[in-house]
């Protein structure tokens, strides 16, 4: 992960921020932006929902058979 320095400027009414090629994401890429407090995260913006990646997850075909594994023993332990 790199970090680097860069500094806030003006663009019309708003404050923007240069990010440098080395942490850049590269152009046109949008992005979603959370404050909590000082701590300012930019992320990649998700193409899709969480919904929407559940559903394309229910489309993909079912496997043919499902493994049966053996249970799991878990030994007494006193006081837990």
């Amino acid at each position: 992960m790199g970090v680097v320095d860069s500094k806030v400027f003006r663009s019309g009414n708003s404050e923007a921020v240069r990010l440098p090629k080395e942490v850049a994401y590269g152009a046109e890429i949008e992005v979603t932006i959370t404050r909590i407090g000082d701590v300012i995260t930019i992320v990649p913006k998700r193409k899709a929902t969480v919904a929407e990646l559940v559903e394309k997850l229910r489309t993909l075909p079912k496997p043919d058979y499902v493994e049966v594994r053996e249970p799991i023993e878990f030994s007494d332990r006193p006081g837990l």
